[in-house]
């Protein structure tokens, strides 16, 4: 492991990486449990990656911890998911501070139970100061609730003669979204096989690199954070533009 982290530049590290966490349950079955077993599990792959990133000086990692179509599972997992996500927090907060991680949350968090938005909050504020490790959790969250969201708040706005319709450009939209404070992930990561994104930052994730693995997110280590991100600096970023273009702005840059 310390030789895949040593092979790392670390001045062309992803600025913002964010990860679809897949892979609980079926992990947990291949063992004989139930999902929730493979979600209980999946705790301490948070831990280590969220610890990898900040050893690493990542700027931004986004975790996809419960989408809105989650909401549609069993509700026996789901209230198993709230309450781990509730416990978890309220043991995780204490080790996030002393790290000097902040803690965000984008989704529509309402939608969680009383408690769960108490204990979201109390953690919001405790981390509110930090500057290291930008820690998004995506609770509650898809993308096309978010860009409704946006497209909604914009109406308003122009209803309300805050915007011109005709001056609405990229930015204007960009600001609106749950992301408005972070930059594009570079670096998106899926585990479990899926070749999906899932309603998942689907405007943002527009120019990321996509990185697909096999393992299981309870499986998911470091070294494997590290193959991701050895694998994105092996990559080229044109942003449309040619090969010989980035290659001689690289030379004269």
């Amino acid at each position: 492991m310390q030789s895949l982290r040593e092979q790392i530049n670390l001045q062309r590290l992803p600025r913002h990486i964010a990860i679809i966490m897949d892979g609980n349950g079926r992990w947990a079955k291949e063992k004989g449990q139930d999902r929730l077993y493979g979600h209980f599990h999946g705790v301490e792959s948070v831990r280590n990656i969220v610890e990898g990133c900040a050893e690493l000086g990542v700027e931004y990692l986004t975790l996809y911890a419960f989408s809105t179509e989650n909401w549609d599972r069993p509700q026996y997992e789901v209230t198993g998911l709230i309450e781990l996500l509730v416990e978890t927090i309220r043991k995780e907060t204490e080790t996030l501070n002393k790290n000097n991680i902040k803690l965000h949350v984008i989704g529509d968090v309402k939608m969680l139970p009383e408690y769960a938005q108490k204990e979201l909050n109390e953690s919001l504020q405790i981390t509110s100061q930090n500057t290291g490790l930008n820690l998004v959790m995506a609770l509650s969250y898809s993308s096309r609730w978010e860009l409704v969201q946006a497209v909604q708040h914009i109406a308003e706005d122009v209803k309300a003669g805050k915007i011109d319709p005709a001056a609405i450009t990229q930015n204007t939209l960009q600001q609106y979204l749950a992301t408005s404070n972070f930059p594009d992930p570079e670096l998106m990561i899926r585990t479990s096989g899926e070749y999906r994104i899932s309603n998942f930052l689907l405007y943002q994730l527009a120019y990321a690199e996509l990185y697909f693995t096999n393992v299981r997110w309870p499986d998911f280590r470091k070294e494997n954070l590290y193959e991701a991100i050895l694998d994105f600096q092996r990559r080229e970023r044109r942003f449309g533009k040619t090969g010989e273009q980035v290659q001689k702005e690289q030379i004269n840059g």
